[in-house]
């Protein structure tokens, strides 16, 4: 007993144990939940907003209208570009996994969609990363970089494109060709293994998107299609919420924060950023028009892939 005694004396002047860290006795009280429920999502701790997300599951059965309600939750948050990486995870930007204060328009919808779909935060967390990642393995190999290609394909147990179903039969397409190890390449300095893939892809052109807002509905994701020097991609995306005559609105994180406005002037915005850049002679993208995608009316949320063990990296 005396030699095990020494030792552990010896091993805490050494460094190698130590007393615990005091914790307080009982956890700080809560906020009281009407005052949360009087902030932007933005505005609120992580505590908070899970406080929020279970509320939301508690008090509004309908997934649509949930969507909504907590996507307007966010109306007024700041906007930032290239907001959100792999940090800690990985390491090639210091990007965090989430973020409650700022977005970009994948951002605002990704967590929108999250939260809608969870009864807390533990559980939005790990939603977040399902709907980000391709099978919700983390890495940036596997984040769903391209709209059309990942995001829209990888996503489909939550939406599905109806695309050319509303354009009918004589609706636009374009064709869309990615370079997945390219752009890892020279974007995020990976190297991986990854084939050239193409498809084609049906939107609905800008001048008839009235004429088929009626058959959009509450919680389906906008993808917004532009085009320069002959290539088409989804430049921007956004939810679908209904206005107060039931009307159809674009619920979107654009600069310089989240907004809601109708389509109609949404474009009239686009045409006039367009106007202005042919006077003073800038080459910009220009709008074509909008893919949709519905909401599924059974949502099946599938497992998480394992998470694969890392490998060595690439020459080492």
């Amino acid at each position: 007993m005396r030699l095990a005694c020494l030792l552990l004396a010896g091993a805490a002047l050494a460094g190698c144990a130590s007393a615990p860290p005091k914790l307080p006795a009982t956890p700080p009280p809560d906020t009281p939940l009407g005052e949360v429920l009087q902030k932007q999502l933005y505005q609120m701790t992580p505590r908070e907003a899970g406080r929020y997300i279970a509320h939301m599951q508690a008090s509004e059965p309908d997934l649509r209208k949930r969507i909504a309600a907590i996507g307007r939750k966010n109306l007024g948050q700041p906007y930032s570009l290239h907001l959100l990486g792999e940090f800690p995870y990985e390491i090639h930007d210091e990007l965090p996994l989430f973020s409650l204060k700022e977005s970009d328009c994948v951002v605002f919808a990704e967590h929108t969609y999250a939260m809608a779909l969870s009864q807390s935060w533990e559980e939005f967390f790990w939603m977040l990363q399902r709907i980000r990642y391709r099978d919700g393995v983390i890495g940036v190999a596997t984040r769903n970089h391209y709209t059309e290609m990942d995001w829209n394909v990888a996503n489909r147990w939550l939406v599905r494109d109806v695309s050319a179903e509303l354009a009918g039969p004589a609706g636009p397409t374009y064709r869309m060709t990615v370079d997945r190890a390219a752009f890892l390449r020279t974007r995020h300095h990976t190297v991986a293994d990854i084939p050239v893939e193409s498809s084609s892809q049906a939107y609905v052109p800008k001048d008839q998107v009235a004429a088929i807002a009626s058959q959009l509905r509450e919680g389906d994701f906008v993808n917004v299609i532009s085009t320069r020097d002959g290539d088409y991609w989804a430049s921007h995306v956004g939810l679908v919420v209904l206005g107060p005559k039931g009307e159809r609105h674009f619920l979107h994180s654009q600069a310089p924060k989240v907004r809601e406005e109708t389509f109609d002037a949404f474009i009239a915005r686009a045409l006039e950023r367009e106007a202005k850049n042919a006077r003073e002679g800038k080459r910009g993208q220009v709008l074509a028009g909008f893919k949709f995608l519905r909401l599924n009316e059974e949502i099946v949320v599938p497992p998480m892939a394992p998470q694969p063990r890392p490998g060595r990296p690439a020459g080492a």
